[in-house]
């Protein structure tokens, strides 16, 4: 195959003349038909050098080096084509367009104005014809074969609106040389104006809105401002000019502000005069009975109730003739099809996809054809492409707003302007000078809608810009209902703001969510502000969303905890927004905090253990002076919790103390106790067993005088924990035992669940139960299945398959945990799935696949790393010293054996006692393949002197070894 041509190209497109009939006439004949029509012409273009980039249908798109190449491949073709015995019913007819130009060019194929031209052009052809644009005739006329001519066929509209395009017919001696009229806006009547710009991403919404058009005479683009609907149904109608043979015909009434006079400016485009004694309608109906036309209604929104009774009288009288209308909102008369325009297709915000990718986005195409119009040497490069991921993103894919984005390249940086997207709507303006006023800035576009608002709609649009990502109609009653806005009247008001384009409705699990674009919301957030209202609205807000956080919190483990998780992340924007205005002020911060210590298990179990942290943080240090102690010892223990899970076990530590002096003061006993057990865990991640005992033991007294049998086997539970981290199994299976028999009789069934999946696995500790512990952890399964607690059931499936690699049953054991990671998908538990890629890689390490198991525990580690879990870190490190010793080097192995060693040291988390033997043999093999002392000490100490994102990233090198 050819090289892929660069620079200016010249681009072939065709396809087959009315292949829709054929295939209907003789499916067979047209199939193989197709087989032969493929080959014949991709013979032709290798035996020129042209270079399929893309195929669509029937159609080929082509790309040669020279203009020449193009056009001998054309001829070749045609005359190949036509000398080729067809069958009756699938005679194939080709059409074919050339044109010249400079592409852009990314991951095989072709972008830009050059492209949406040659379409064009081949739109205007017939089969058998082969058409050339101006820059094509230029590049061949002076070396043109003998006996081929190029007829001129004159200065062409084409329908891509953009400037005339000069076109040529090949006449070629074996050829046809006479064809019906092009196809082009010339031959029919029309006012469609000249558009300055091209027409970009737009195909699918084409054929749907031409697909309603075929099917109701009447069809409403409805979309909010500056989305394109007015250069959607231009196109539309430059497409659909051959079906009308009165034409197309273009009716601008935004500049209207007289409802009465629309039949008027009708009337006057179509050049139909007012007759004497006769109502204008009645001289439009009179005048268009017998014509067959499309009309263009642009931005009706204004004279909405005159524009539905016009095109009502129209299509009653008028049988033969079509409407088209742009609108915020739809006419809602009999008969009307309605089509909301969306925003063009954005990239992801913190998109990391290359340039390629990138450019198959419509709002990346749209904004890089802009961009190119006002500054030539524009270019999308691995620099600045983050930059323009951004700006399509933040800027909801808007046409008008990229547009106007795009213009400001021609002075500043892709990557300035994104800074400044927080100031848009100083930023978005300068449009055309020749727009109406309302295109030429983004604050305008959105004026226009606002100002067109009933007061009761103005004040809902201000109100629920203190949503974050979205609302449920419930969430905007209690927030949005008052005096203003009655609760009973909400529904019609938010209603009619979603068929006004402003507000839009998505459909999410059988329930509908309501959202604004981030550029709608910013508008309605500076009204609100303007107005000062957004105080008001936002404390109703944060009352809201921490009455939910409140409704979740006792569901956060159980059997209902999937779905509240779910529930919780939807709105997670808006409690983000909510805790925001909490740490701005004093008299929201009680509530933030009560809302903070509601979310952290969410947090912990969804991994945003550092965003969690930090709103505590920000809550405990803007807590005024004398606040209620309950409160903050709530907020600090949820803060250690937190830290304990990041291992960062000094900060846990010194807020764990803080909650346990705040509780001893108050005098809470059950705030002490809970503090106690907290401290209890730090202290075990810590391996400092006797501290961690004498914590638990001190809360087990306290639950035991308060009578609480659920804390009392939650403490005994901890204590066997301990025991089991030492390697007293004996000890460990007696507590677990005490405990589970207290949870029996507390009827408890999650409880019990817990209680026997952790003897089940003391159990699975010593070879000789592990049969008990393989019953004890399938009762524990089979409760968390039967309640639907998804952690319960991840972590029986864990135990499950350590007990299946015990038995030497590696398959079962792998089977097992990846059923406990897919769970742990399910629900968005990161630190579960960190876990579970780390024991993955214990099979296939046991069984020497080393390749196997340093990808799984190099998975496990970036999540690690991304959570901020020092104490994982460790095992994922630790997983990792065998595969690199074996596959990359020892003394890469070495240098990872001493990051290990010194983060123990720095977390104070030394080798619990039970693991010591295998940690010293690591050592000593690592030495040994060394060979030399002072070469593992060397590798040793340079480990130990990394920071801990150097060493992370030092062993998530790809690394393999010498020779």
């Amino acid at each position: 195959m050819p090289e892929l041509p660069s620079g200016t190209v010249t681009v072939l497109f065709s396809d087959i003349e009315g292949s829709t009939k054929l295939w209907e006439h003789g499916p067979t004949e047209m199939g193989a038909a197709l087989v032969r029509h493929n080959a014949l012409l991709r013979e032709a273009f290798e035996r020129s050098a042209g270079y399929v980039f893309k195929t669509m249908g029937d159609g080929f798109c082509a790309a040669f080096p020279t203009a020449s190449n193009a056009l001998t491949t054309a001829i070749t073709a045609q005359l190949a084509i036509a000398s080729e015995p067809w069958p009756e019913f699938a005679h194939i007819r080709v059409r074919m367009a050339l044109h010249t130009g400079a592409a852009e060019m990314h991951d095989n194929d072709y972008f830009g104005p050059p492209l949406n031209r040659v379409a064009r052009l081949l739109s205007a052809g017939h089969g058998g014809q082969i058409l050339l644009s101006l820059a094509t005739q230029e590049r061949v006329r002076d070396s043109l074969l003998l006996g081929i001519t190029l007829r001129d066929m004159g200065e062409r509209r084409l329908k891509d609106l953009i400037r005339p395009e000069r076109v040529y017919q090949v006449v070629a001696p074996g050829l046809p040389a006479e064809f019906p009229p092009l196809k082009t806006l010339d031959a029919r009547a029309r006012n469609l104006p000249i558009q300055s710009t091209s027409f970009v991403g737009r195909d699918r919404e084409m054929e749907e809105v031409k697909t309603r058009l075929r099917s109701s005479r009447l069809v409403t683009l409805t979309g909010s401002g500056g989305t394109g609907k007015t250069r959607l149904a231009l196109q539309v109608g430059a497409d659909r000019i051959d079906d009308f043979a009165d034409g197309v015909w273009f009716v601008e009434l935004a500049p209207l502000t007289d409802a009465r006079l629309a039949p008027q400016a009708v009337a006057t485009v179509l050049g139909i005069k007012e007759q004497p004694g006769a109502a204008i309608t009645d001289t439009l109906t009179r005048e268009l009975k017998t014509k067959e036309l499309l009309l263009l209604l642009d931005n009706c929104e204004h004279l909405i109730e005159a524009s539905a009774q016009l095109c009502q009288v129209l299509l009653a009288a008028c049988a033969n003739i079509c409407i088209l209308i742009t609108s915020r909102e739809a006419l809602r008369i009999p008969g009307e099809a309605t089509y909301r325009v969306p925003s063009l297709a954005t990239p992801d915000s913190k998109s990391s996809s290359g340039v390629e990718a990138l450019t198959q986005y419509a709002a990346v195409q749209l904004f890089v054809d802009r961009a190119l119009a006002v500054k030539t040497e524009f270019r999308v490069d691995n620099g600045n492409a983050p930059a323009v991921a951004s700006i399509c993103h933040h800027l909801d894919g808007i046409p008008l707003a990229l547009e106007l984005a795009a213009a400001r390249v021609r002075s500043m940086s892709v990557e300035e302007v994104n800074e400044r997207l927080h100031q848009r709507f100083h930023l978005l303006i300068g449009g055309s000078r020749t727009a109406l006023p309302r295109q030429q800035t983004l604050r305008s576009a959105i004026d226009w809608s606002y100002d067109l608002l009933h007061e009761a709609e103005q004040a809902l649009f201000r109100q629920i810009s203190v949503f974050a990502d979205g609302w449920t109609i419930d969430a905007a009653e209690q927030v949005c209902g008052t005096e203003s806005v009655e609760m009973t009247t909400l529904l019609d008001v938010l209603t009619s703001l979603t068929d006004k384009s402003l507000v839009l409705a998505e459909e999410r699990n059988g329930a509908t969510r309501f959202r604004l674009l981030e550029t709608v919301r910013q508008y309605s957030r500076d009204r609100l502000w303007e107005r000062r209202e957004q105080a008001h609205w936002q404390d109703r807000h944060l009352a809201y969303f921490l009455a939910l956080a409140d409704s979740a919190e006792p569901h956060l483990t159980g059997a209902e905890q999937q779905s509240w998780l779910d529930r919780l992340e939807i709105e997670h924007e808006n409690f983000r927004a909510a805790l925001a205005f909490s740490c701005a002020g004093e008299r929201a911060n009680a509530r933030g905090m009560e809302l903070a210590d509601a979310l952290w298990r969410f947090w912990s179990v969804r991994g945003y253990l550092s965003e969690g942290r930090r709103w505590l943080s920000q809550l405990l240090a803007a807590a005024p002076v004398g606040q209620a102690a309950a409160m903050r010892w709530r907020a600090l223990d949820g803060a250690g919790n937190l830290a304990r899970m990041q291992g960062d076990y000094p900060t846990a530590s010194t807020l764990h103390q803080e909650s346990l002096a705040i509780a001893r003061q108050e005098g809470q006993p059950r705030g002490i106790a809970a503090s106690l057990i907290s401290l209890g865990l730090v202290a075990r991640a810590l391996a400092d067993y006797p501290t961690a005992r004498a914590y638990y033991e001190e809360g087990l007294a306290i639950q035991r005088d308060l009578g609480d049998q659920r804390g009392i086997a939650m403490a005994l539970s901890n204590l066997g924990n301990v025991a089991h981290d030492q390697g007293d199994y004996k000890t460990d299976r007696a507590l677990q035992v005490e405990s589970l028999a207290i949870r029996r009789g507390l009827g408890d069934r999650g409880a019990i669940a817990m209680s026997l999946n952790n003897l089940g696995g003391t159990l699975a500790c010593t070879e000789g139960d592990l049969s008990v512990a393989r019953t004890l952890l399938e009762e524990s399964l089979a409760i968390g299945r039967e309640l639907g607690d998804w952690q319960g059931i991840a972590s029986s499936l864990n135990n499950l398959a350590i007990v299946a690699a015990s038995q030497g049953d590696s398959a079962t054991a792998s089977t097992l945990q990846e059923e406990c990671m897919a769970i742990q998908r399910a629900v968005g538990d990161r630190r579960g799935i960190a876990s579970s890629l780390g024991n993955l890689g214990n099979a296939p390490q046991r069984r020497g696949d080393y390749r196997a198991a340093r990808a799984r525990y190099k998975d496990s580690l970036a999540i690690q790393r991304d959570l901020g879990d020092r104490r994982r870190i460790v095992a994922s490190l630790e997983g990792l010293v065998d595969p690199e010793s074996i596959l990359a080097e020892p003394s890469r192995a070495a240098r990872i054996l001493g990051v290990v060693d010194q983060l123990r040291v720095d977390i104070d988390c030394p080798v619990p006692p039970g693991e010591q033997p295998g940690y010293d043999k690591n050592i000593a093999a690592v030495r040994a393949a060394i060979g030399e002392d002072a070469r593992f000490d060397r590798a040793w100490q340079e480990g130990r002197a990394m920071t801990l994102d150097q060493a992370i990233e030092y062993a998530l090198q790809e690394h393999v070894a010498d020779g």
